[in-house]
């Protein structure tokens, strides 16, 4: 879509949302545009979703979604320059929509808690990656000063999770960043872990703290944020402002350090311990099965926002076993897969229009490793290509199942992420690979054969 036509997709857009004063808050992920609206029925989702540039339109909970692609950044910018709205979203506190409790809200929520650090993990896991390559060839000393500190770099955005987590649940929750982040690196620091680890009994106020280790872990630092913000809110109320600058947040980590170390620390812990065993369990007992279902059906994860769970568990399996053998390889073949397809109605349609939106849609997905373009604009509407990706990546999921595939590192979930895989066996690498072959060359040739141009 070119850069001249956004300012007419916009003015359209915010006349179907019903106008710039039916907006409550307005901002953007990777491929979709969200608006909280007062008035739901000013909508026009018809209307919107007829639009040009719009890949499709869909609501969760009271929160409006147009489904833009990979330009979403710009329109957004667009749309904010017409409205007059600041670029990081807008919030009057103008009656936003109270919404019912969702299991997706709060998987949603964890999940806004993780995925800002991807940067970070992406870097960290690269390195690793580099220092088993450079070891393995020969090239770095295992015991030199260059591997120390590229191995400090790759382990050090786990080692401190509970600190980059704190910052980004205290901005979930709406509190000061610094105050997560204190409270995270209060549950790593050294002084706190030695005591831990000792053996000897730790209590604060006479309360005695659980032995147990919060490094590289984010349910613990989550559950003590989320009430955090609960304390810091109330204490606001009632604390005089010309001494809450002072005693707002002394008294809040006061209270928090009893509850947190405690109570709520211990049992996010046991929470994150529980749900890699139950998901490694799973695995398992299901073996290529399992693999093979959750790679055909993690579309529909996507759309529902269920997949936000699977976001957590990867991150907290790799902090604790050190790997991921299911949601990294269901993921890749799912992007692989709905690109694989949009790409053969591309090569099949003549109409330009799906032309465009199957080679932008395969290509982001192929390599961007996001499928949402492909998914909603070429795939969805279609419908047989979208069974045919199913199918496709069913295939390649109980292929990797039973290579038993293990991805190492958390990087790309397109098909650079095969470079996930490398760390362990020979064998872990050249079973992805073919899984990956497989899943795409199905989905091709079945996406090619089946779909037919309407005339």
């Amino acid at each position: 879509m070119a850069k001249k036509n956004y300012d007419e997709l916009v003015k359209k857009i915010l006349t179907n949302v019903g106008g710039r004063d039916n907006i409550s808050f307005c901002t953007h992920c990777v491929t979709r545009l969200r608006f909280n609206v007062k008035i739901k029925d000013m909508v026009n989702e018809e209307e919107i979703q007829s639009l040009s540039g719009v890949l499709g339109v869909q609501w969760s909970g009271e929160q409006l979604q147009i489904i833009i692609g990979p330009e979403v950044k710009n329109v957004y910018s667009a749309v904010c320059k017409e409205a007059g709205f600041e670029e990081e979203g807008i919030d009057e506190n103008l009656d936003k929509p109270k919404e019912k409790f969702k299991i997706t809200k709060v998987f949603e929520a964890i999940a806004n808690c993780v995925i800002p650090m991807m940067p970070a993990m992406v870097a960290s896991g690269m390195t690793r990656l580099i220092c088993t390559l450079l070891t393995m060839w020969g090239l770095m000393d295992a015991e030199g000063s260059t591997y120390l500190i590229l191995n400090t770099l790759a382990d050090a955005v786990f080692y401190f999770a509970p600190i980059f987590v704190g910052a980004n649940a205290a901005k979930q929750f709406e509190i000061p960043q610094t105050m997560g982040m204190l409270m995270g690196a209060v549950l790593v620091h050294p002084n706190l872990v030695t005591a831990l680890s000792s053996g000897n009994a730790v209590s604060i106020f006479g309360l005695p703290v659980y032995a147990i280790s919060y490094t590289s872990t984010i349910f613990p630092v989550i559950l003590c944020v989320l009430v955090m913000a609960q304390i810091w809110k109330l204490l606001g109320r009632f604390i005089p402002s010309v001494v809450s600058t002072l005693l707002q947040p002394l008294l809040t980590m006061l209270i928090m350090l009893p509850i947190g170390l405690c109570a709520l620390a211990p049992l996010g812990a046991f929470i994150g311990t529980y749900l890699s065993s139950a998901i490694i369990w799973l695995y398992e007992n299901t073996g290529f099965v399992g693999i093979a279902i959750l790679s055909a059906v993690y579309p529909f994860l996507v759309m529902t926002g269920m997949h936000m769970g699977l976001v957590t568990y990867a991150f907290t399996a790799f902090m604790s076993v050190g790997y991921d053998p299911i949601c990294y390889a269901a993921n890749i073949m799912a992007n692989l897969t709905q690109g694989a397809a949009a790409l053969a109605v591309s090569l099949k349609t003549k109409d330009k229009s799906l032309k465009s939106n199957g080679i932008a849609g395969g290509v982001t997905a192929l390599i961007g490793g996001i499928m949402e373009p492909a998914l909603y604009g070429v795939n969805m509407k279609l419908k047989k290509p979208l069974y045919c990706a199913m199918i496709g990546a069913a295939c390649g999921g109980a292929i990797a199942g039973l290579g038993q595939v293990k991805a190492y590192i958390m990087g790309q979930t397109s098909l650079l992420g095969i470079a996930n895989y490398v760390g362990g066996s020979t064998a872990n690498v050249v079973w992805m690979v073919v899984a990956m072959v497989v899943a795409l060359v199905v989905t091709f040739v079945m996406t090619y054969l089946m779909y037919k141009e309407e005339k």
